[in-house]
């Protein structure tokens, strides 16, 4: 059996179905990612495919996130979308050093990658999550919030 550079794991659950759903789905790329580190040869054929998919999936998921938060007023969102925009920027960084040959050092984006993800989801994310479910129990809100509305 192949271990995996990342796994699901429940406790990483912030309790909204759909956000679970996406983190999820990054953990997955991320192993793709790092499984592309891992390619023999001189040139790593396949990471920057799968940093860019990496980097399209996680816009598709802060702006699920940033729907959300922006819906529901959520009280922390200048600083939860902060972490957000940090994140991209310098990942965005990392990913222009990297096809521009400044750095040969993939496994240390998939390294950031991984820590940042598993730390953002552990605080930032599961604050929104309590959030977000207080306030289906109170009544407050209908339904966790569908995406594509």
């Amino acid at each position: 059996m192949v271990e995996k550079f990342m796994e699901w794991d429940d406790r990483l659950s912030v309790g909204v179905p759909i956000i679970d759903q996406q983190h999820q789905r990054l953990i997955e790329i991320t192993n793709d990612l790092y499984d592309a580190c891992r390619q023999s040869g001189e040139i790593y054929t396949g990471f920057v495919t799968a940093l860019h998919e990496t980097v399209d999936y996680v816009g598709y998921h802060f702006g699920t996130e940033d729907k959300i938060m922006r819906r529901i007023n959520y009280p922390e969102y200048a600083l939860h979308k902060k972490e957000h925009d940090t994140f991209v920027k310098e990942v965005l960084k990392q990913m222009h050093d990297y096809e521009n040959e400044k750095i040969y050092a993939p496994h240390a984006l998939v390294r950031y990658l991984k820590d940042w993800t598993l730390s953002h989801i552990a605080l930032t994310d599961l604050k929104l999550g309590t959030y977000l479910v207080n306030m289906k129990k109170s009544g407050d809100l209908e339904k966790i919030i569908d995406p594509k509305s």
